[in-house]
């Protein structure tokens, strides 16, 4: 899928772009000098398997860690303390809880990682031309671009006519 970057003079006329462009939904981030309010990126539709997957990873290595405590104490190696019956589940709680949190922590991390692209220490956006006036004058708008060079090109016409100054395309 590539991306495109709308380039515009000021904030107000980004801002105004984004408004059109986020009907379609279509935006991926905002590049500006200063913080600007009202633009509100595509949410990522991946992110609800985020829970999912630290949810799996967790009581599946809890369960597991269950199992283990109690093939070990019950079928293993037997040992009767003080008449207390072999499968004692409130003593076996505490070890699942607890790698079951570390478990879905850990997945969580290495999901968030994945969903975000990171560690990435260059991005595609940063060899455009013009690009680095974003820190300093200029406002920029990335954008996915759709399949069809049809909704492609009214894209593009509806990003001119919100007072882009230039359009630039690159793979993502």
């Amino acid at each position: 899928m590539s991306h495109a970057v709308a380039f515009f003079p000021d904030p107000d006329t980004l801002t105004r772009a984004s408004r059109i462009d986020a009907a379609r939904g279509r935006i991926v981030d905002a590049y500006a000098p200063i913080p600007l309010e009202g633009i509100v990126p595509a949410p990522n539709p991946d992110a609800f398997m985020l829970r999912i997957a630290m949810f799996a990873a967790g009581f599946g290595v809890a369960a597991c860690a269950y199992a283990l405590e109690w093939y070990s104490a019950v079928i293993d190696y037997p040992i009767n303390s003080g008449g207390r019956p072999l499968h004692s589940w409130p003593a076996f709680m505490m070890f699942p809880f607890s790698v079951g949190i570390l478990a879905a922590a850990v997945c969580g991390l290495a999901a968030f990682f994945r969903l975000t692209g990171l560690p990435r220490l260059h991005h595609p956006v940063f060899d455009l031309d013009g690009f680095e006036r974003v820190s300093q004058d200029r406002f920029a708008l990335e954008m996915a671009l759709p399949d069809t060079e049809a909704e492609r090109s009214a894209l593009f016409d509806a990003l001119r006519e919100a007072g882009a100054i230039s359009i630039r395309e690159f793979p993502q």
